[in-house]
């Protein structure tokens, strides 16, 4: 997710045309039917790893935030790619095929918030987006070059307040069966895009907990660690939620809680993407 940063052309640069890009959650794979029917779960699902008191922190500060009106709007594109059926290699109904991968991204590490960080390909809302469907999609296409012609856009999960960046935020859950080539843009903002392997997060030896300092130890939250990255904050905590929710998790060790720092030096070492 791009918070900001600085603006690229735009014009001719996506295939749907400008006006409200509808959702179609029957174009969705089998294999995803079960997530897109209970997408409105996520939030839940993720809510329910949080402890009650930051669960309360949170809800002040979206609440200081609404007073202030100083929270910004954003979107992000959740895209999974993937066979149309689960069938086609073999998988029991209902699991993603191996074939099946999601669209990440790692923020170049120069940047000023979320330096390094992997997430959904997104950021800011602008004026001229006719909501979060049409953010997530310019965003996508802006730093992976994507072609948006070729995903289709299923649902809408709730608009959730991040705050530490002050960004409220809506994942918008996508679908396509060969979304094509995707890579870096803009180095300066982007240095990694990757189409993941689902079974990677669902692999339980690829899973623990992060947090951010010892100060912040019951802030630790699901993460995912991979061979280029380390999948945690927001989006670990969406794409457990979304595991979850779909019924792909497997158990896995929940009592590894490890520091963000010594999670990252991991890295190359621990992870099996």
């Amino acid at each position: 997710m791009s918070a900001g940063g600085t603006q690229r052309p735009r014009g001719g640069d996506l295939t749907h045309p400008r006006g409200t890009i509808p959702l179609r959650p029957g174009l969705g794979p089998s294999w995803l039917r079960r997530l897109v029917d209970n997408v409105s779960q996520v939030p839940d699902a993720y809510r329910r790893r949080l402890p009650a008191d930051v669960l309360a922190t949170v809800t002040a500060a979206k609440a200081t935030a609404s007073l202030r009106k100083d929270a910004r709007d954003a979107a992000v594109l959740v895209l999974f790619s993937g066979p149309p059926s689960s069938q086609a290699n073999g998988a029991r109904p209902g699991s993603p095929p191996d074939g099946a991968d999601l669209l990440l991204t790692v923020r170049a590490c120069t940047l000023r918030h979320h330096a390094g960080q992997a997430a959904f390909p997104g950021g800011t809302s602008d004026p001229d987006d006719d909501g979060p469907v049409a953010t997530a999609l310019r965003e996508a296409h802006e730093e992976t070059g994507i072609d948006t012609g070729k995903l289709h856009p299923l649902a809408t999960m709730e608009r959730t307040f991040i705050a530490p960046s002050g960004f409220h935020v809506v994942p918008v859950l996508a679908y396509s069966p060969d979304p094509g080539p995707v890579a870096v843009v803009d180095e300066a903002e982007t240095a990694i895009v990757a189409r993941v392997p689902v079974q990677a997060f669902i692999n339980p030896a690829n899973r623990l907990m992060v947090y951010r300092s010892a100060l912040h130890r019951r802030f630790a939250g699901p993460a995912f660690l991979l061979n280029e990255m380390l999948v945690w904050g927001f989006t670990g905590q969406v794409i457990s939620a979304m595991l979850d929710v779909a019924g792909w998790a497997k158990p896995w060790d929940t009592s590894d809680i490890r520091e963000l720092d010594e999670a990252m030096a991991l890295l190359g070492d621990e992870g099996d993407a």
